[in-house]
């Protein structure tokens, strides 16, 4: 299969090139990605001579249009994702978000090519943290951030060119992923790599904020799955049963590297914050036969501690330019 992989310089996406190629190795596969400051090109250094990269924007038509027309499958990772940028300068996440879909959902439509769109959670706004509910298929769009709101427009207009253009196209929502080459802005491996750097971990508000964590390996998993036996039209959500508060994801950190589990400073509550994330993923399990490899969280933090203890060349470069953009705004990010 000629697989076009967008965003798969990032975090998720290039966890997905490495996995694909280790379990499909005759696939082809092309990254197409704008390499901004979340992508990192060394990550897919172990599979450098068995794909190929472009860099650029997936709102540019010209470049993406000949790149779906070689593909038999596209797998729309790209995207702006960090909450805290959204609220600094919405700009780009509109321009990535929503712009780049479009021009993906076009070139697909005018080639007749499938498409897999990445989506998250977080279009559904938040849960209260005592409700029993979690997050269904039919739950109500409801973001909170322009991050998320774009993602919810995203997958709307994916949903739109499916039922007017007849589209071959499915959709999924996604928990919170952790795992190796996760960029270190964000809550878990900046935590690590706080405490491997001598920087006391931050936890915004009161730490009570909850989030439904799944292991970026399962998460692409499942997306094989979706793709493989999806229906086209259909969404479907991931989650592996992984609610954990902001303040207990900090003290297991601190306690799998033998530190102190209050050896934490909490910091100002960010705008907007949402209270809590939970994932259904009774279709996706039912329906397609998925389930998740991690389902000890602690386990699969303390590999990733491990991952990223052993990997410093990987994220010091950048680890001391994020540190001083946080310090002037004295925040942190789940």
């Amino acid at each position: 299969m000629r697989v076009l992989v967008t965003g798969g310089a990032g975090f998720i996406g290039a966890n997905f090139v490495l996995t694909t190629l280790a379990n499909r190795p005759d696939d082809r596969v092309t990254v197409l990605d704008k390499f901004t400051y979340a992508a990192n090109p060394h990550t897919l250094d172990p599979v450098a001579d068995r794909i190929t990269v472009v860099r650029g924007d997936i709102g540019d038509a010209a470049l993406v249009d000949p790149l779906v027309a070689a593909s038999d499958l596209v797998v729309n990772f790209a995207a702006e994702s960090h909450n805290d940028r959204s609220l600094d300068d919405p700009s780009s996440f509109v321009h990535t978000n929503l712009v780049g879909t479009y021009t993906l959902l076009e070139a697909v439509r005018r080639h007749g090519v499938r498409l897999h769109h990445v989506s998250t959670d977080e279009v559904y706004g938040d849960l209260d943290l005592d409700d029993p509910e979690r997050f269904t298929e039919s739950t109500a769009y409801n973001p909170s951030s322009p991050y998320s709101s774009t993602k919810a427009g995203s997958d709307l207009l994916v949903r739109a060119w499916v039922r007017s253009f007849g589209v071959t196209a499915t959709i999924s929502n996604c928990s919170n992923n952790y795992g190796p080459y996760q960029h270190v802005e964000k809550l878990i491996p900046r935590q690590i790599t706080n405490v491997l750097t001598g920087i006391r971990p931050k936890v915004y508000g009161d730490g009570a904020n909850v989030r439904d964590w799944i292991h970026v390996d399962d998460h692409n998993d499942a997306v094989w799955t979706i793709i493989e036996r999806g229906i086209p039209g259909q969404t479907y959500l991931i989650g592996a049963d992984g609610e954990v508060d902001n303040r207990t994801v900090v003290e297991s950190i601190l306690e799998l590297m033998g530190r102190p589990a209050d050896a934490f400073d909490f910091v100002t509550d960010r705008p907007g914050h949402d209270l809590r994330y939970a994932i259904d993923s009774t279709r996706l399990r039912t329906e397609l036969g998925w389930s998740p490899r991690y389902t000890d969280f602690r386990s699969g933090l303390a590999a990733t501690i491990d991952w990223y203890r052993t990997h410093r060349d990987w994220w010091e470069p950048v680890k001391a330019g994020v540190e001083a953009s946080y310090a002037k705004t004295q925040t942190t990010l789940d």
